[in-house]
């Protein structure tokens, strides 16, 4: 089974299911065609993150491939004010996409590098079919987009943006596509794609230069775990989102939510949620960065008892704000024996940063792409990638954007060749030994509390999985009392949020309000395919 944010893209994954490739054979093939489809949300410009589980071994590992400041010290300074305005290219780090991909392919994958590389190449060469979402985007972007020759030719042929239903050629984006797949790495990462690469970002007041491309990492990684309800939950250890995530898994078991049976007509269980999110997602603002450099006690915040020292500030109204709690304490604790198979280090505490600025992409334009697969084996991916807001920074170079998640850094967090910090978080659900949910989301600040209320609801609540990613979300933000709700809750439940102490704020679902895909697999070994409605995306099965 293959879940991701667009049909082509999942029938390239199926294609090289049916060809005999496995889950990170096919993980990789959708991968890649999503940045031919879904460019507006990721491409080769950017990077992400995937959870890997072998079901031969039990076992599951990370990596991590999220874009990478370089190694000038400017990479340190700020680049705003107004005596000195934010040039694009700044907001592009090193892109991780490529070398990551690739090494999940050599670690884990069954078929030749070409066999994976053919369905995108394909889409690029000979086209697809424009849906309204991407028309959309492409509308709404079109100062960055005309900002290329290129680019404004390909996307606003006419001088007008494509529409629906018009075919997308990338000739360009082809090119690129098929010398990766005749010379790995090496044909990305060094020679004339990344020479290009590096001129076109400094022409426009980037950082990036050959030797940062050459240089570029992959970080494999331990996954973080957590218990849950009987199952080992694995999620992406920072600099990427997995910790508050795994936070909002364990609260809503420490609350007492797990219990509560649904959420669509139960007020107290809506409000409990959103005192949730506020609590995680205030760890989350203070607790991130590249562990390599910075300080970041994942384990802590991760810890049952950290949840159960946090739930307490769930009862009693809303406060106005809520702040970070203190997770270090808990950092050292041991781990369950379930998340033994993962010992995460334990990380050690380092005199705080001075905060400052905030990042960029904190707002309601950074967006993603997740995929899920899971094979006939039991192996399963789930990776999300990126290039940050809508085209990235809109550096366009080889038919693709440079991502923007060099923004994602501020002062406490940017500085010279470290990983940028996201709020992605690729997440496999374990039930012993067996996958029982694969999932993540897209949508920055919407990502962990949308994966966190659809696991809830399917595996705590028992609600079937196509319901529970097309059911009503809430989202809510440490710093307000207002609480987004999309349509479909109850009135009692708008009531309960009031009598609570929150603010509702109607949001009709959307793009921004998290977009999920995941493939639940049954006790019978079953799957099913989930993509979430508010996307362009399709399950589809061998």
């Amino acid at each position: 089974m293959v879940a991701a944010s667009h049909p082509d893209a999942s029938a390239a994954g199926v294609e090289v299911l049916r060809a005999g490739g496995n889950a990170a054979d096919a993980a990789v093939a959708t991968a890649f065609a999503l940045s031919v489809t879904d460019i507006s949300q990721t491409g080769l410009g950017g990077g992400g993150a995937l959870t890997f589980y072998n079901a031969r071994t039990g076992r599951a590992d990370h990596l991590s491939f999220y874009a990478r400041t370089g190694s000038d010290p400017a990479w340190g300074t700020a680049d705003s004010g107004a005596a000195n305005p934010r040039r694009i290219g700044r907001a592009a780090a090193v892109p991780g996409m490529v070398a990551g991909l690739l090494e999940a392919h050599q670690r884990h994958g069954k078929l030749p590098r070409a066999a994976v590389l053919a369905p995108a190449i394909r889409l690029a060469r000979d086209g697809f079919i424009v849906s309204p979402l991407l028309a959309r985007t492409i509308a709404s972007s079109r100062a960055k987009l005309q900002g290329n020759p290129v680019a404004r030719a390909l996307f606003f042929p006419d001088s007008q943006p494509l529409r629906p239903g018009a075919r997308l050629v990338q000739p360009a984006l082809a090119t690129t596509l098929q010398r990766i797949a005749d010379g790995g790495r090496e044909a990305f990462y060094t020679g004339a794609i990344a020479d290009q690469l590096a001129r076109d970002a400094q022409a426009l007041g980037g950082l990036i230069t050959a030797d940062d491309m050459t240089r570029y990492p992959v970080a494999p990684m331990v996954p973080l775990c957590t218990s849950w309800l009987g199952h080992t939950v694995l999620s992406a250890p920072p600099p990427m989102g997995g910790a508050p995530l795994l936070e909002m898994f364990e609260l809503t078991e420490a609350s007492g939510l797990t219990r509560a049976g649904g959420f669509t007509d139960r007020p107290q269980a809506v409000a409990t949620m959103a005192g949730i999110l506020r609590l995680a997602q205030a760890d989350g603002s203070l607790h991130r960065g590249d562990p390599a450099v910075l300080a970041v006690p994942a384990r802590g915040v991760t810890s049952a008892a950290y949840a159960a020292q946090r739930a307490t500030l769930l009862a009693g109204a809303a406060r106005d704000s809520v702040g970070p709690g203190d997770a270090w304490p808990h950092e050292p604790a041991a781990r369950d024996a379930a998340c033994e198979a993962y010992p995460y280090p334990v990380a050690v505490p380092r005199a705080p940063r001075a905060s400052g600025d905030e990042p960029e992409s904190q707002t309601n334009e950074s967006l993603t792409s997740h995929l899920a697969v899971v094979d006939a084996e039991g192996n399963a991916v789930s990776a999300t990638t990126t290039v940050g807001v809508l085209f990235g920074s809109g550096v366009y170079t080889g038919g693709f954007f440079l991502n923007s998640s060099a923004a994602n850094l501020d002062a406490r967090t940017r500085g010279p060749n470290r990983y940028s910090n996201s709020t992605i978080a690729p997440t496999v659900i374990l039930d012993g030994r067996q996958v029982r949910l694969v999932i993540g989301a897209a949508g920055s600040q919407y990502i962990q509390p949308a994966i966190i209320q659809v696991s809830t609801r399917i595996l705590a609540f028992g609600e079937d999985p196509g319901r529970a990613i097309a059911a009503p979300r809430i989202w809510s933000t440490p710093g307000r009392r207002e609480v987004e709700v999309e349509p479909g809750f109850t009135t009692d439940v708008y009531a309960g949020l009031v009598a609570a102490g929150y603010q509702p704020l109607s949001r009709v679902a959307d793009i921004q309000f998290g977009g999920v895909h995941g493939v639940f697999v049954r006790k019978d070994g079953r799957r099913i395919g989930i993509a979430d409605p508010r996307r362009d995306g399709v399950a589809r099965a061998q």
